[in-house]
């Protein structure tokens, strides 16, 4: 499993901040997490002070593949 964003974002990156593999990347509106780089610690889902990311056993499908979408466009956070 991996951690999911979803819309409820407001690009604080507190969860960028705390997470060991630089998973988050920057988009226009939101930050996302990219699947291939994420190994699923949960730091980064405590972290969010909006609720905004999630494991993607509880996520929807839609912000899944959202989130791996944008992420192979949009710049990493701390790369």
């Amino acid at each position: 499993m991996v951690s999911v964003v979803n819309d409820n974002c407001i690009k604080c990156k507190s969860c960028a901040d705390v997470c060991p593999v630089d998973a988050f990347h920057e988009c226009e509106t939101q930050l996302v997490v990219n699947p291939d780089v994420c190994i699923d610690c949960g730091v980064c889902i405590a972290e969010c002070p909006q609720g905004a990311i999630c494991n993607d056993a509880d996520a929807a499908e839609e912000w899944i593949k959202f989130n791996a979408e944008q992420a192979a466009k949009c710049p990493a956070v701390n790369g």
